[in-house]
């Protein structure tokens, strides 16, 4: 058995699990898109919970080649580089027509009990991308009040993020998701003015 073939289950895999579901993608389902064999499938992962570790694993190991470089390609300003991340979960809504948000998210709220290494690896993926996001902030901490707690600001930047996606596919509006990016938008904006303003006094 050829890598290639594991690659092209994972592969297939994710597509489903990203538009269908995980509970609504059938082992079945991944045979038929993959044109891969049960067997070739069982070598590699005796059941579907498998696969999604090797999901979860792909997403947590490419990060930065399969989100980050795509959201950050031109984009110098720290700041600037954040809201080019939300505008890539903006356009995947928008050109999904609402069906996709954040593949992390979508898992984490359908799968209620997962075991130890799904929630793990779930944990892992939203830490990443948390991480991902507060080394912007660390980039721009001198345009921030010096008290900020930039670990907890980039977690509540994923908390607006999914919180928007979720409200947006649920209205099907993506004014939703623009209003709660704009406040998100307001706050850093006062942060910095916040910044700037002590700078001035001192």
């Amino acid at each position: 058995m050829n890598s290639a073939t594991r690659e092209r289950i994972v592969g297939t895999a994710m597509e489903l699990f990203y538009v269908k579901g995980y509970n609504s993608t059938s082992i079945s389902d991944i045979l038929s898109r993959s044109q891969v064999h049960s067997g070739s499938l069982y070598h590699f992962f005796p059941g579907k919970q498998d696969v999604l570790v090797a999901v979860l694993e792909f997403y947590r190991d490419g990060i930065r080649e399969n989100l980050l470089d795509i959201a950050w390609a031109g984009v110098a300003d720290p700041i600037d580089k954040i809201f080019a991340l939300l505008n890539g979960y903006r356009t995947g809504l928008v050109a999904s027509d609402f069906q996709h948000g954040c593949p992390i998210g979508n898992l984490a709220l359908e799968i209620s009990e997962p075991d130890p290494r799904i929630r793990e690896l779930l944990d892992i993926n939203f830490r990443n991308w948390v991480r991902a996001v507060e080394e912007c902030l660390d980039e721009a901490a001198e345009r921030l009040p010096r008290d900020t707690d930039r670990h907890a600001l980039a977690e509540f930047i994923l908390t607006t993020m999914e919180g928007a996606i979720m409200q947006a596919r649920t209205a099907q509006d993506i004014a939703v998701f623009d209003r709660n990016v704009a406040v998100l938008r307001t706050h850093l904006d006062l942060l910095q003015a916040q910044a700037a303003q002590r700078a001035e006094t001192q």
